[in-house]
């Protein structure tokens, strides 16, 4: 079976996780549900949990620098943050101060970033993006963008439209409130 042919097999038929999970069968139509339909809900939610999950380890293998996955996110924040504060970087990233400290006590022996005292209130230390640190994160952003370019090109027109759709819901499932 070609590698094609095997993706777009499993875009028709549930992982066993997700028939396992909802306790069903495929709908028969791949991204259809009929209207209230728990069954065919609890399916698709354990699906895209499962794809998104399995896309996330594949993008974790094409990496350089050595990072954990706590590392890389922590290093993309400060990216993007600036200069925050260890609080602000910990809120961030969702996880508790002591394991932050850690991480970014990591980070700094690697030579990616440095603690620096914040000039308005000396008590406060704030992590800054070093140039090893900035050249590793872009590294790592281009491998994963060529592995997942590389993908997309084994995908036919209409399947890449599709996923350019679907990749606009999933930024939208992304910003919306937790109910």
């Amino acid at each position: 079976m070609t590698k094609s042919a095997l993706t777009k097999s499993a875009l028709t038929k549930p992982a066993d996780d997700a028939a396992a999970s909802a306790g069903s069968t495929a709908t028969g139509t791949p991204g259809r549900l009929p209207a209230g339909d728990e069954q065919s809900e609890a399916e698709l939610v354990a699906r895209l949990r499962l794809s998104v999950t399995r896309l996330y380890r594949r993008l974790r293998q094409h990496s350089v620098g050595g990072l954990t996955a706590s590392q890389a996110s922590a290093l993309s924040s400060i990216n993007r943050l600036g200069a925050p504060t260890l609080g602000e970087l910990a809120v961030c990233e969702s996880i508790q101060p002591p394991s932050m400290t850690k991480i970014v006590a990591n980070l700094e022996e690697a030579g990616y970033v440095k603690r620096v005292v914040d000039q308005a209130d000396r008590r406060v230390a704030r992590v800054t993006l070093l140039a090893p640190g900035r050249k590793v994160l872009q590294q790592n952003r281009s491998l994963k963008n060529a592995y997942l370019a590389r993908q997309l090109h084994q995908l036919d027109e209409q399947e890449r439209e599709a996923l350019g759709q679907l990749t606009v819901l999933l930024e939208r499932l992304l910003e919306l409130e937790d109910p």
